[in-house]
Parts: C-alpha cells; sequence; structure tokens
C-alpha cells in the first residue's frame, strides 16, 4: 500500500468514527431538548417582548462566558506557562492547537447560535415556549463541551458536539420560516427554508475534493 492509500485509509477510518460520534450523541442531545422543553415549568413573567429579550440575553451571556471564555482562558493559560508567551515563537502543542481551534469553531458558532436564540425568543409568545430557549441554550452549552472534550481525543470524537451546531441551524431555518410565513403564508415560509437546503446541497456537491489525475 502506497502512502497515498495509507492516507486515505485513515481518513475513512476517522470519517466513520466521526459519523459514529454523531450518530451517538444526537439522540441523547435531542432527549436533553425535549426533556426540558416539556418537563421543566413554565417560565415566568414571559409575557412582554422585552421580558423575552432580557431571558434570552441572560442565556447568551451563559454561553459566551462558559464556552467562549473558558476557551480564550485555555489558550492564555497554557501561553503563560510555555514558550508559546511569544505567539510568534512557533511553539505550539497538540493541546493549544486543539484549545485555538476550539476558540475559533465557538467564536463562528456563537454568532449563529445567539442570533437564532433571539429569533426563537421573539416567535415565542409566552413561558411554555420560552422553554424552547431554556432547552437550546443548555443543549448548546453542553455540546460545546462534547466538541471540546472530544477533540482532545481525536479529530473525529469532536462529532459529539454536532448536534449544537445542527441545532443552531435548525433554529435559524425555524425563525427564517415563520419570517417567511408572515410575509408570504405557507409559501413564504418554504421559500427561505427551501433555498437554504438547494444552497446546502450544491456546496456539499461543490466543496467535493478533485480527484487527482493519478488516482481517478
Amino acid at each position: 500500500m502506497n502512502e497515498a492509500d495509507a492516507a486515505k485509509g485513515g481518513f475513512i477510518r476517522q470519517r466513520r468514527t466521526g459519523m459514529i460520534a454523531i450518530a451517538a450523541a444526537m439522540p441523547v442531545a435531542l432527549s436533553l431538548w425535549l426533556a426540558i422543553a416539556y418537563l421543566v415549568p413554565p417560565l415566568t413573567g414571559m409575557d412582554s417582548l422585552g421580558s423575552r429579550m432580557l431571558f434570552t440575553l441572560k442565556c447568551c451571556c451563559l454561553a459566551v462566558l462558559f464556552c467562549l471564555v473558558t476557551g480564550v482562558d485555555a489558550v492564555a493559560h497554557e501561553r503563560l506557562f510555555s514558550p508559546g508567551f511569544d505567539p510568534l515563537s512557533g511553539f505550539e502543542t497538540r493541546r493549544l492547537q486543539v484549545n485555538q481551534r476550539y476558540l475559533q469553531n465557538t467564536l463562528e458558532q456563537i454568532f449563529v447560535f445567539t442570533t437564532g436564540l433571539f429569533g426563537l425568543a421573539a416567535y415565542s409568545p409566552d413561558g411554555s415556549a420560552m422553554r424552547a430557549v431554556l432547552a437550546t441554550t443548555v443543549v448548546w452549552i453542553l455540546t460545546r463541551f462534547a466538541f471540546w472534550i472530544g477533540y482532545h481525543r481525536s479529530a473525529a470524537m469532536r462529532g459529539l458536539g454536532a448536534p449544537g451546531m445542527a441545532l443552531s441551524m435548525i433554529v435559524l431555518l425555524y425563525v427564517a420560516g415563520r419570517i417567511g410565513f408572515e410575509i408570504g403564508s405557507f409559501v413564504g415560509a418554504a421559500v427561505p427554508v427551501v433555498a437554504f437546503l438547494v444552497i446546502e446541497a450544491f456546496l456539499f456537491r461543490a466543496t467535493q475534493p478533485l480527484q487527482s489525475a493519478d488516482h481517478p
């Protein structure tokens, strides 16, 4: 087996492990979300839009504290006690690399999460519906931890955090559908959802790596 075939075999094994991690994490995340959204007592004082927005802001603050700030601290602490204190020195342990990638990924994901969460709160008219905001926050925070811990085990195991990314996308799609419904009823609701799915399908196909001429 040549080097290229060995690399391909390693990638396939990693991808299989990652898919297994995602498949295992999805039902756990879904069960937790449903338990919070339907079993927790309705939140009080959520009748006004202002109170719902304030509660959502508090949820975002918790997410930033536990997921983003901890990532910043993890990178800063290791740099403080290593030659990486000088970021230009080129010193990087595997742990530091993983923490940096977790931090970058969280920075990207938290914008999607917070935008969708505020939109979800806007379409949650009372304390019962606002449990979905709480459930989304709890699951997103826990899946960030799962992503981080899994990444330190192996690149494939970061798939344990995939439900959080999927949840943020689903929430945003729901919000987009509600906005479309206000504009054009059921057809209006379908337009942004279908458009997004078409773009996703195109990106999935267009971003496939090109086959080398030596490896058809």
